[in-house]
Parts: C-alpha cells; sequence; structure tokens
C-alpha cells in the first residue's frame, strides 16, 4: 500500500462531513421552526420529540465517526509518509471501520427521519378526513 490510498478517501470523507452537516442544519433549523409555530404542543408534534432527539444524537455520533475516520486517515499518510507499512495498514483499515460506523448511522438517521414524515402524513390524511 502506498501513499495514495489513503489519499483516495479524504475527499469522499470531506464531502460526508459537510453532507453530514447539511442535514445537522436543516435538523436545527425544523426544531427552531417548531418550537417557534404557535401550535408547538400539538400531537403531532409531541409524537416527533422522541424521533427528534434521536436524530440529534445519531447526527453527532455521525459526525464523531466521520472526523474519527478523517483523523485515522491522515495518520495513515503520515505512518506511510514515514515507511511505517504496518501502522499505515493498521490506521486505514481503522479508518475504513469507523467510516462504516458512520454511515450506519447515517442510514438509521434517514429511517427515523422517513418515520417523521410518516406521522406528518398521517395527520394529513386524517385532517383530510375530517
Amino acid at each position: 500500500m502506498d501513499l495514495t490510498t489513503p489519499a483516495l478517501l479524504f475527499p469522499a470523507i470531506s464531502l460526508l462531513l459537510l453532507a453530514y452537516t447539511n442535514r445537522f442544519l436543516t435538523l436545527a433549523q425544523v426544531i427552531r421552526q417548531l418550537h417557534a409555530s404557535p401550535g408547538h404542543g400539538s400531537g403531532v408534534v409531541m409524537r416527533q420529540i422522541p424521533g427528534l432527539k434521536r436524530r440529534i444524537q445519531l447526527i453527532q455520533y455521525m459526525q464523531s465517526f466521520g472526523v474519527l475516520s478523517f483523523l485515522l486517515c491522515a495518520l495513515s499518510m503520515l505512518a506511510l509518509f514515514l515507511h511505517g507499512e504496518a501502522a499505515g495498514q493498521v490506521l486505514f483499515g481503522a479508518s475504513i471501520i469507523a467510516l462504516a460506523v458512520s454511515l450506519v448511522l447515517s442510514l438509521v438517521e434517514v429511517l427515523i427521519s422517513t418515520n417523521a414524515l410518516s406521522i406528518v402524513v398521517e395527520d394529513l390524511e386524517r385532517t383530510g378526513k375530517s
């Protein structure tokens, strides 16, 4: 393995961290809008609160594992630069694992997000039938 192998992950991890930041900012905006709305104590909003809390935690962990992956990838490059082939490979493997954990957490967050949308759609259907 040479120095360019872990370097290939740099742009991918950077874009992933940007996507996670966008998800966080969007979620923060939704929460602030819910808080500012006059009906923030309604049943629909109250049913979404546990999911919102869980999503905040998941995004925090997603970002943490993404940053860890980035850091491990950089350390892998440093080890390879200093001719530490074994250390570079271990660090690169750890970087890939941290990235995989981050992606799994991202999938879980997306599933929770779609569940929140289902709650809103159910309320729209119920309101439309009334």
